[in-house]
């Protein structure tokens, strides 16, 4: 409890003062985004553009642990050809629908089978459950793992946590 009541008051110092909130849950500095500018001044003219990083040390309620960052230059996000654009447009469309958003934070809670979610009231009937696992599936937010067994990929969990942080700062 006392971390997050000094996690709001540092989110609040930060509203109160017009600059973002503070990125790390210790001291309040920008540990990261410094050492992001640190490495794009290291990189010379090819990162003059400035960058994005995101990172993320997740334990999930299933006590399955994750470790991932990924840092992409501007220009490389601002460039993208048009295959990149349609993948990542169905991407961010598969999140963008409460229920599947829903299944994916049950997934990540520990219910991993079709049977589990339908038990879950306010998905609708297994058939619309079945739609959207199949939706997430093809956009690479799920796989499957036995017949009717789920789980979001290893290299997906702090991608996704990153967007549904960035959805709601």
């Amino acid at each position: 409890m006392e971390e997050r009541v000094a996690a709001l008051e540092r989110r609040l110092a930060a509203l109160e003062g017009n600059r973002p909130a503070a990125s790390s849950p210790g001291d309040g500095d920008f540990w990261a985004l410094e050492g992001l500018k640190q490495q794009l001044a290291d990189a010379g003219e090819a990162a003059a553009d400035g960058g994005v990083l995101f990172t993320g040390a997740v334990r999930l309620p299933t006590q399955e642990r994750y470790e991932w960052q990924y840092g992409a230059l501007t220009p490389g996000l601002l460039d993208e050809d048009g295959a990149d654009r349609g993948r990542t447009a169905e991407s961010l469309a598969a999140l963008g629908n409460a229920v599947r958003l829903r299944l994916l934070r049950e997934i990540l809670g520990g219910r991993r089978t079709a049977a589990e979610l339908a038990e879950l009231e306010g998905l609708g009937t297994t058939g619309q459950i079945y739609h959207h696992l199949r939706q997430l599936t093809g956009a690479g937010w799920l796989h499957t793992t036995g017949r009717g067994r789920y789980e979001v990929p290893g290299a997906r969990v702090v991608p996704l946590l990153v967007v549904l942080t960035a959805a709601f700062p």
